[in-house]
């Protein structure tokens, strides 16, 4: 059922991705914060259902407690959405899926862990990936209309993802800490019921954000279209399943689950070219490989 569980996660994600691209409209101007709040309305009806079906003994003084991993992943999250509004997901998908090298790099630096030499060359195949998009982004930008809004933001946007996978990576470096329960500040847990209450308070700290921004929004008199509506609810339903059978997928057998989970931004690709019709150039395509094969080694050493 593993790889069952797996698959689902890789294709519930990058059909998230997709839904995220396609509510992504340039002319809705917080079309980001529609996103977060929709995404963030889901999550929060998952974390009350796994409240009301599970005896966690939760103690709300955790949504604080965890607020400093909660806020990282939901404000790399409201940066990506953003960048999707300007840039390929076929571009933005790989990128945002690097955050596992700045991880790396902060244990490196900070925690003096050691990386072996095939780590090394994994994230310097994605260090060169990256720097090659950055600089096609940058000339594909550059030969364009310069009063042309959507190609001046185009490199601004391209730094959307990058912002995404830092930001993201100091969530993951900083949930070390806290899921350790030697270093947690958590309240009321046990080592069973650790994950799943640092899980509800991300959720439930998510549904304050859309609350949040549904306010601002309903303040700045933010028009919407049901469509846009439409793709935001579905990408947080498709994100929060993923979510819900990522932990499925890696408890059966991770070695192989963690390297199939990370390439998620295939499914992606894939999707973007058949259902939004975008086109890379060949360089575009070979940065985008080197990437992947960088995730995947990444994934394959990290479980060894």
């Amino acid at each position: 059922m593993w790889f069952i569980f797996a698959l689902l996660v890789m294709l519930f994600w990058g059909t998230a991705d997709l839904f995220y691209k396609k509510s992504a409209d340039q002319e809705e101007k917080h079309t980001h914060l529609k996103t977060v709040a929709a995404v963030g309305i889901v999550m929060g009806a998952h974390a009350i259902f796994t409240l009301l079906t599970n005896d966690l003994n939760y103690d709300f003084k955790n949504i604080l407690m965890y607020l400093p991993v909660s806020s990282m992943y939901i404000l790399s999250m409201a940066i990506g959405y953003f960048g999707l509004r300007y840039l390929e997901l076929s571009i933005s998908s790989p990128i945002q899926n690097t955050s596992g090298i700045i991880v790396s790099i902060l244990c490196f630096l900070i925690l003096k862990e050691t990386m072996g030499p095939i780590s090394v060359v994994a994230i310097a195949i994605i260090a060169v990936g990256l720097l090659a998009l950055g600089i096609l982004e940058r000339k594909a930008n550059s030969s364009e209309n310069p009063e042309d809004r959507k190609y001046k933001i185009g490199f601004v946007a391209f730094l959307m993802p990058i912002l995404y996978c830092i930001i993201d990576s100091l969530g993951t470096f900083f949930d070390a800490y806290y899921l350790s329960m030697e270093t947690t500040p958590l309240v009321n847990i046990t080592e069973e019921t650790m994950e799943l209450v640092a899980n509800v308070s991300y959720e439930l700290t998510f549904l304050i954000a859309a609350i949040v921004c549904l306010i601002f929004l309903i303040i700045k008199k933010s028009k919407t279209t049901k469509e846009t509506v439409k793709n935001n609810f579905l990408a947080a339903i498709f994100e929060t399943a993923g979510q819900f059978f990522y932990v499925y997928a890696l408890s059966g057998n991770a070695i192989i689950a963690a390297p199939m989970v990370a390439s998620y931004c295939v499914v992606s690709m894939i999707l973007s070219r058949i259902f939004l019709k975008e086109k890379l150039t060949k360089k575009e395509y070979v940065s985008l490989i080197l990437i992947i094969i960088g995730i995947i080694i990444l994934g394959v050493v990290e479980e060894l």
